[in-house]
């Protein structure tokens, strides 16, 4: 189902908690708002769509990928500076993003993956871990 996209700091501010296999439905109204913006978000967390769980969906690598938990797990030292704006939000923010990451989550059938990604796809994932710990960018 396709949600509504929230627009709140104060909600967006809060710290989400780990997803579990009982998230299903937020995974998939996460993919159905994604998939609605995609003209623009390529990224979305789920406190976007007003659920407080660690679960992102970026358009990666010319489709959609389903983050559950991800954790970045290792990051090279290289950094580049963006202005980056956000569907939840008006207007955009300088942030400091890694070149290079290393995440390890759960994907859609709740199996362990540990993907490298490099450039303006380690730049969305660290946008939607940062909306994971409260971070408004």
């Amino acid at each position: 189902m396709i949600r509504e996209i929230v627009r709140d700091p104060f909600f967006l501010s809060r710290k989400s908690e780990p997803a579990t296999k009982e998230d299903m439905q937020v995974i998939r109204d996460l993919l159905d708002t994604i998939q609605a913006n995609q003209n623009r978000c390529v990224g979305m967390a789920a406190n976007m769509i007003g659920s407080h769980k660690t679960i992102l969906v970026a358009f990666l690598s010319g489709k959609y990928q389903i983050m559950v938990n991800p954790e970045i797990i290792a990051h090279s030292v290289q950094a580049f500076e963006k202005e980056e704006s956000c569907l939840s939000l008006t207007g955009s923010r300088k942030v400091t993003r890694y070149q290079t990451i290393t995440v390890a989550y759960l994907d859609q059938n709740f199996k362990k993956r540990k993907s490298t990604f490099r450039a303006l796809e380690a730049q969305i994932i660290q946008h939607e871990i940062d909306h994971f710990s409260g971070i408004l960018v």
